[in-house]
């Protein structure tokens, strides 16, 4: 049983990690085809530098993820505080199942649900266009809020309530209590949840796509060349995107690891 457990294990992990070293290899290619590997180059990688359509949208993409990984965080933080101060369970549960609705919730109607609330204020409030980089960085902000909420609450859950109040009676405000006290102990929690915010909103096509307008991300472009043909200088850009994601896949893994260590310690 453990050999055919260790060969479904191995396909798995074929299927899933096949297509990208394949990108991944031809993104060396010197050659154009996707078929036939001859030589290692760097040409695509240089290639890449005068593609100005291709930066831009990189431009956009990033400027989107950071800044509505920051909103996203800040605002999902507070949430989790005010969440957690609800007294009735009733409301703390309605609110929280509310929270949700974008997590659970298929794309596509998150896209169209809010490309159709950004035209209609867009409309009503004279716009000539509806669609542009705020209603893309309010649609990821939106996404966005319920993974920084279930990164925060635990690690609030789990802070020691006495905290704040051994803070508030050494003469702490309420405000400094929460940074000096509070907010050390539950950041990593926030930590998590901002790469999670930002991977997410780097990735995504299908919420951006319907609130984009004229302001196009990489997914976007990528996408639209998929139309004609995908130049290999693609491939060398999903590569580099490949492997910072999978650094901050390593560095979110490692904050986990030590917040669960030191769980551990505290027990």
């Amino acid at each position: 049983m453990k050999i055919f457990s260790k060969i479904y294990i191995a396909l798995i992990l074929l299927f899933l990690y096949a297509p990208i070293a394949v990108m991944v290899l031809f993104s060396f290619n010197s050659s154009g085809s996707v078929w036939v590997f001859e030589n290692f180059s760097l040409d695509w990688y240089k290639e890449l530098l005068f593609n100005t359509s291709m930066l831009n949208a990189l431009k956009h993409t990033i400027i989107i993820a950071v800044l509505s990984a920051i909103i996203s965080t800040v605002v999902g933080t507070a949430a989790s505080v005010g969440i957690l101060a609800l007294r009735k369970k009733v409301t703390k549960s309605l609110v929280m199942s509310a929270t949700n609705i974008p997590l659970m919730n298929a794309d596509i109607v998150t896209g169209i649900s809010l490309m159709l609330l950004f035209v209609f204020f867009g409309k009503l409030l004279g716009l000539h266009e509806s669609l542009g980089f705020i209603t893309v960085l309010v649609a990821h902000i939106t996404f966005n809020l319920p993974y920084v909420i279930l990164s925060v609450m635990p690690k609030l859950k789990q802070t020691d309530s006495s905290l704040s109040e051994a803070a508030l009676d050494l003469g702490c405000t309420p405000l400094q209590a929460f940074f000096k006290a509070v907010l050390p102990s539950i950041s990593s929690g926030i930590f998590s949840g901002f790469i999670m915010a930002f991977t997410l909103s780097l990735d995504d096509f299908v919420i951006s796509y319907f609130t984009c307008g004229h302001y196009q991300t990489l997914p976007i472009v990528i996408y639209n060349m998929t139309k004609k043909t995908v130049t290999p200088d693609a491939y060398a850009l999903s590569t580099i995107i490949f492997v910072v994601i999978f650094v901050l896949l390593i560095l979110y893994n490692t904050v986990q690891n030590k917040s669960s260590v030191k769980e551990a310690a505290k027990i």
